[in-house]
């Protein structure tokens, strides 16, 4: 009899283990149905300006902190700093934040997503760290706590603006794009810019070998690349974008505020 019980329960538990076994890839396939489009609809909310994501969302409240913490930066600039190059800086941080405060304040505000106040807990200490330095130390802290923190934010801001179908977002994106490029273009010309902890801050975490044509032999010649032009007679009526070498053209038409945010 006790035979017969314990060969009863070995077969109730082989079933119960084999049921679990074809019932695990389903609950962890369903789990996984959280990711890709799944997790992009499950994060989204319908505007009259379109699908607003939470990569979206997450933009505009990475613009409005980067004002917030760049604005006192670019001011302390002007105020401290012993050079003209860092001062120049600081006054193109002032403006560029001046304006897209705008813009985002607006966006947000029409979408209703809420926007913090103050920087977060980083940025609090980029602040502290600028603060507590003087002469070539304020310079370099100023010059490469910014143009880091610049960087980092400019592909993010490309693939929101490649991929969200918000027209309000795409042109603040579109407008954040070239503000950052132009705070980068303006710290880089500073001269004080540590490329090379850039490139190793950058690459610390990955583990992608390197794409790319093979690396040029010392001493060998490269054949010239043939000119890449349209042929026949085509007629063109557009320019490259205006501004010197080095530059970047910021001018924009203000924000149009059907919100009445900057009453």
């Amino acid at each position: 009899m006790r035979v017969r019980i314990n060969g009863t329960a070995f077969l109730i538990a082989a079933l119960v283990a084999t049921l679990g076994a074809l019932a695990f890839p389903v609950w962890s396939y369903a789990d996984r149905s959280g990711t890709g489009q799944a997790n992009v609809a499950a994060g989204t909310v319908n505007t009259q300006w379109g699908p607003l994501t939470a990569s979206d969302r997450d933009l505009i409240v990475r613009v409005r902190l980067a004002g917030l913490w760049e604005l006192p930066a670019g001011q302390q600039a002007i105020e401290r700093a012993p050079s003209e190059a860092i001062k120049e800086a600081g006054d193109h941080l002032i403006v560029g934040h001046t304006d897209l405060d705008k813009r985002v304040r607006i966006v947000a505000a029409q979408l209703g997503v809420e926007l913090p106040n103050q920087p977060n807990e980083q940025q609090q200490g980029w602040l502290q760290e600028m603060s507590a330095a003087t002469g070539a130390e304020y310079e370099y802290k100023f010059v490469n706590l910014l143009r880091s923190a610049h960087g980092k934010i400019f592909p993010a801001i490309g693939t929101v603006r490649n991929t969200t179908r918000n027209t309000l977002v795409r042109q603040l994106a579109s407008d954040a794009n070239q503000t950052v490029l132009d705070h980068i273009t303006i710290l880089e010309k500073t001269g004080r810019v540590d490329f090379d902890a850039i490139a190793n801050d950058a690459v610390a975490g990955s583990t992608a070998s390197p794409t790319g044509p093979a690396a040029p032999v010392p001493g060998q010649v490269v054949p010239s690349a043939p000119v890449a032009e349209a042929g026949g007679n085509v007629r063109t009526t557009s320019r490259p974008s205006p501004g010197a070498p080095g530059t970047v053209n910021t001018g924009r038409p203000d924000p149009v505020d059907t919100a009445g945010v900057l009453r």
